[in-house]
Order: structure tokens, then sequence, then C-alpha cells
């Protein structure tokens, strides 16, 4: 799946140049600068946030971090690119081309890698267990029977093979907590559910500082999550 995701995004920059120079457009260039969307009032780019703040995290290197950072940094970026190429595209009639399509296709991957990264950094660094009194622990202990029995199938939701994402999700409409497996960063997200518990088990997240031993890396997970923060993603 990742390489015909990179195949597609190669296509999508060989042809960005031509249709540039209005090679293979629908109009002539006039008509694609009367359709560009007006800047007042156009959207800002998406910012890297900082969470520098985490290292020096127990079970975490510096190095881990930097490279954690420098690879959600390229999600941003990436992100902003494909928003500002298809806005062009657009703007040129060539929303029928393959470059649109691979554009749009490749959007939700880079999109939700940015976004599930400041959602996994954002529920780091905590250093106390969750508050048995909170609503959360009311919620989990409603819905799986027991804290225990939460963190056994959302460990073990981990420990499966393959590279993705496992996330706490809540459906706000029933308010039912489901551990769910995301797939790369665009697969299996329930529509609409709200994501509370966010853990990144692609091999970047822990290879470097424990290699193919993924359970210890969960493991440091629990111990340096932020349970305020995630408290605060509860649905009102």
């Amino acid at each position: 799946m990742r390489y015909r995701r990179l195949i597609g995004l190669v296509g999508v920059m060989v042809m960005l140049p031509l249709l540039a120079c209005g090679q293979g457009s629908g109009g002539p260039p006039e008509a694609a600068k009367e359709k560009t969307p007006a800047s007042v009032g156009a959207p800002k780019p998406y910012a890297p946030q900082d969470f520098g703040k985490l290292k020096g995290m127990a079970g975490f290197s510096d190095k881990l971090l930097d490279m954690h950072f420098t690879l959600y940094q390229g999600y941003v970026k990436n992100t902003n690119l494909l928003l500002d190429q298809l806005q062009q595209l657009a703007a040129q009639n060539q929303t029928a081309s393959p470059a649109y399509a691979e554009s749009k296709r490749r959007l939700g991957w880079e999109f939700d890698g940015m976004r599930l990264h400041e959602l996994y950094f954002g529920n780091l660094g905590g250093k106390e267990p969750l508050a048995k009194d909170s609503k959360l622990m009311k919620r989990l202990e409603e819905n799986f029977g027991s804290y225990d029995n939460w963190a056994a199938d959302f460990k073990a939701t981990g420990a499966m093979r393959g590279i993705g994402w496992v996330v706490l999700y809540e459906d706000p409409k029933s308010g039912r907590l489901i551990n769910v497996w995301i797939n790369e960063h665009d697969v299996g997200h329930p529509a609409g559910g709200n994501p509370l518990v966010v853990m990144d088990v692609f091999e970047h997240a822990y290879l470097t500082d424990y290699g193919l031993n993924r359970g210890d890396y969960i493991k440091a997970f629990f111990q340096n999550l932020n349970w305020p923060a995630v408290e605060a993603r509860l649905g009102k």
C-alpha cells in the first residue's frame, strides 16, 4: 500500500510542473486566473506544534523524539503542499486530471499523519496514573468492566502485527468507548468518532530505543500517558 501511494505521489509531482506551464490545461491561462480564489480571508497554512517539552521523558530518548518530531513536521509540510496543489489544479480546470485525483487521495493520508501525531504527542508527558474517581475511569469501567480490562485490550491491539495506530475512540452518539486499530494513518477510523488515547505503533515510534520489542515500548507509553490531556478530550 505504501509503495502504491509513493508511486501516485511521484506521478503528481511529475505532472504539476507541466500543469503550471499550461500544458494539457482545460482552458486558457486567463480563465484559470479568473477562477483563482481571492486571498482575502483564505485559510492559514498549518503550522507544526512544538512538543519539545517531552524531551527527557523516561523511556524515550531525545534522539528518538527528535527524529519523530522531524517526521511529524514533514506531514504538516506535505498537507500544506497538497492543499495548495489542489487549489491550483482546480483553478486551472484540472479536476479531471490524474494529478488532481492522486493529490486528493494522498491528502487524507498526510492530514491524518499530521493530526494523529499531534494527538499522540499531546497525550504524552504525564507522570500520574488515571485518578480512580475521574470521569474517564468511570467510563472505562462502564464500557470494559475495569481499567485493567481496557488496558489489556488496548495493549493487545497495539501488539498486533502491522503498522499503524491504536486509538481509544468515543462514539459521541452512544457514548460507547472502543479500542480501534488504524491501518497506516487513514484506514479504519470510525466516522464521527472522538479520539481519546492515541498510540503510534509504526516502527519509527520505538525502533531506535526498543528494536523489535514493541511490548516494552507500549509499557513506556502507558507510563507516560498524560491522563488530564486525555480526559479533556471526552465529549461533554
